[in-house]
Order: structure tokens, then sequence, then C-alpha cells
């Protein structure tokens, strides 16, 4: 790509980084309230319905990491595109990316239909949650084309630092899902299905509306949908990201099999609540942090202006410090009222509070692994973030094993397996981040 003399019209401060952060933050959060929008709308249905959902959400996970390959891979090319402002190299890379996550998109519902029994079967459910996740995948299969294109849309506008645009693609979807949810699923009688439908078409009207959006605001046109060898970098960009998505869906897969189940109904329950509803909130933060200084490093990068990279790393490091100890601090001193608000369960309240506790001792640490591996993948080295996140995200099942069951120390010997790995990802992105070594993703 060439580099251009031109300098950025806004200063590097950590107002504007948090200006950036906060709404791609508020996009997280709406983003993972799907889930909590879903598992609360079947709950007339029964109980196998709310275990169908569930478990299903290991296989949206798994697709997510599929669709994530073009929304990864495009996102540092956009980023440089947008920095060098060039826009014909910016169209020819977002057409490559429509197409690519398009065809990603098709090729993963066709099996989604047509294997709907048999990845069912393969989460191993009762009959009766089993034949609900059927219905449920099946109808995902017809109406969830648009959940194929929404990662895409949303790292482009990222990447361009349009993170407001994101937010409101957000908002517009979670209130759509919110309101079709009862609408499908009980008031046209469609059950589990309804549920799938209203998550399709609310996606269906966030995408339309971000597509009209890019399609303007770069003057996108059917010439750019024509795909060449662009297609192919974008993808061997992306690829690490989806390997480590996926994998660390199967790591905690691993650990709920091996480790957190046998210790005990009430373990399974800790993590539900200390990773879906505690960190539910503080994750959005460290990641809203990181894509913001991701595309912002990705635009310096593209304008050639390396010391602007390390302005910018540097205000979002001091950003990482406070929301870091504000998490800490929220963890430990909340811990036993926030995790009341989910269960009157004494055993699991226990468990639940000595997670938050031990992972209090992270959550530093956490925001500067996500911020570390946030601006690597937005500055187009995922393979190096790859390397130093999912070798240690694997290490955590046979040492949450050894400290759990081995060394006798039980639950806590998971949270501080959690712990541990996080201290090494976090120094060894850091590392990685301070050889400075960029690729140069250059243009075909």
């Amino acid at each position: 790509m060439p580099a251009m003399s031109r300098r950025a019209t806004h200063p590097v401060t950590m107002g504007r980084v948090f200006a950036l952060a906060w709404p791609a933050a508020v996009s997280v959060l709406l983003n993972n309230a799907f889930k909590v929008i879903d598992q609360f709308s079947v709950q007339w249905l029964g109980v196998a319905a709310q275990a169908a959902v569930g478990a299903c959400t290991f296989v949206l996970i798994a697709f997510y990491a599929l669709y994530s390959i073009t929304a990864a891979g495009a996102a540092p090319l956009v980023a440089r595109a947008t920095g060098a402002r060039d826009d014909p190299w910016r169209r020819r890379v977002i057409g490559n990316g429509v197409i690519g996550a398009t065809l990603i998109g098709v090729l993963v519902l066709l099996a989604c239909g047509f294997g709907a029994g048999g990845i069912a079967a393969w989460l191993n459910l009762a009959p009766a949650a089993r034949a609900e996740a059927t219905q449920y995948l099946w109808w995902l299969a017809l109406a969830g084309f648009p959940l194929t294109l929404a990662p895409f849309i949303d790292s482009v506008f990222i990447a361009m630092g349009k993170t407001r645009k994101v937010m409101v693609l957000q908002v517009l979807a979670t209130v759509l899902n919110a309101s079709f949810n009862p609408l499908f699923i009980y008031y046209l009688d469609m059950g589990i299905g309804g549920a799938a439908l209203a998550t399709g078409l609310s996606r269906g009207v966030s995408v339309v509306l971000g597509l009209w959006w890019l399609v303007r605001m770069v003057g996108l046109g059917f010439g750019d949908l024509v795909p060449d060898n662009v297609l192919r970098w974008i993808v061997s960009i992306g690829m690490p990201v989806a390997w480590g998505t996926a994998l660390y869906a199967l790591v905690y897969w691993g650990l709920l099999s091996w480790v957190i189940s046998p210790l005990g109904p009430e373990v399974n329950a800790a993590l539900g609540i200390g990773y879906s509803a505690l960190e539910g909130f503080t994750w959005p933060l460290f990641w809203g942090l990181a894509a913001a200084s991701a595309s912002m490093v990705g635009q310096a990068l593209g304008a050639g202006e390396l010391d602007r990279v390390r302005k910018v790393i540097r205000c979002a490091l001091w950003l990482a410090c406070g929301c870091g100890i504000l998490a800490s601090l929220l963890f430990w001193f909340g811990a036993e009222p926030l995790s009341a608000l989910f269960t009157n369960d004494p055993k699991v309240l226990a468990r639940a509070t000595e997670y938050a506790r031990i992972l209090a001792f992270s959550q530093l640490f956490v925001a500067f692994e996500a911020l570390a591996g946030g601006v690597l993948e937005g500055g187009g080295s995922t393979r190096a973030a790859f390397w130093w996140s999912a070798p240690f995200n694997l290490v955590r099942i046979p040492l949450a094993w050894y400290l759990a069951v081995a060394e006798g120390w039980g639950a806590a010997g998971i949270w501080w397996a959690i712990n541990f790995t996080t201290y090494a990802k976090s120094a060894g992105l850091w590392w990685q981040l301070g050889r400075g070594q960029w690729p140069k993703l250059r243009r075909f």
C-alpha cells in the first residue's frame, strides 16, 4: 500500500481513544445481550427449550469463528487504506470481503440446515432438548444469513473509526430482537424456531442499513464485488483469528467436561455467573478499547506515521490500566452482592464469590491482553497474536486439572489456572507488540 504524507486530522489523546472505544464497548455488550434475550424469551416453552438454546451457544460461537475470517482479515487492510486515503483500494478490499463473507455464510448455513439433527446429537442433549435444538438450528439455517455479514460490516466501520454507527446498528438489532421474540415464539406459535427467526430478521434489518451506509460512505459499486486475489489475502489474515476463537470455545468445552462438571453443579453455575454475568460487562469495555486502538493504529500505519502509532498505544495503555483496576475493584468488593443477584443457593453463591475474588487478581492483565492482542490483530499481525494466545489457552485444561484435582485446590484451582495463563498471555503479547514489527500488507 503506498504511504502518503497527509496527516490525520485528529490529535492522539486519551479522550479521542475513549470517544472511539465506548461505542464499540456498548456494541459488544448489546451483541452479548442477544443470548440473554433468547434464553429469557424461551423460558415459558420449558426446560428442554432453555437447554437447547444454551447448548446451541457453542454452535453459534463456532459459526462466528468462521464468519470472523473475513471480518478480521479485512479490518487491518481497511484501516490502512483509510489512513492512506486510498479509496480505490479500500473499495476493493470491502468488495472482496463482502463476497468472501457471503460464500462462507452460504456454506455454513447449508451445513447447519442439512446437518441440524447431527449437530444436535453431537451436543449430547436429552431427547426432548435435542428435538428443540434441531428445530432451532433448522430455522437458523433459513433465517440466519444476516448473521454472516454482520461481523464483517461491524469490523469495517470500526476499522474506519465509525464506532458509533456500529453502536446504532447493535441498538436497532437488539430492540427488534426483543420485540420479535414474543411475537414469533408465542403469538405466532412458532416455538423455539421463532427465536431463531427473530434473531435472523432483527439482524437482517441492521445489516441492510449497515450496507446502505457503507455504500454511501465508500462509494461501493457492483464492479467492486468481483473477487480477485485480495480475497485470498483477507482469508490468510483472518484465519488465525478464526482458529483462535474456535480454540477458545473448545478449551472451555474441555474445562467443563473434564474439570468443572465433575466438581459439582454449583461450580458449573459459578462459571456461568462469573463468565456471563460479571465478565460479560467488563470484557466489552476491554474489547472496545482494543478495537478503537486497533483502528487508530491501522490508520496511522497506512499513513506511515509510526510516531502516531506509539502515541495511540501509550494513551490506550493508560486507559487500559484504569479499566483493569476498576474491574478488579468491582470483582473484589462486589463479588458477593453482584453474584447474589443471580442465585439464591448458598453453595452457588459461595463458589461464584470465590470465582470473582480470584479473577479480581487478573482483570488488569485481561485488559492488557485485550489491548495488545487487539492492536496486533488490527495491525495485521494476526499470526503473532494467535501464537501468543492459543497455546496458553490450551494449557488451561491440564493446569486446571492439576491444581483442582491433583493438588486438591478444588474450584479455586480452576480459577487460578485461568489467572496464571492470563499473566503469561499478557506478557507474551506485550513483548510481541514491543518489537514493533508490523506486516507490510502491501496491495496487489
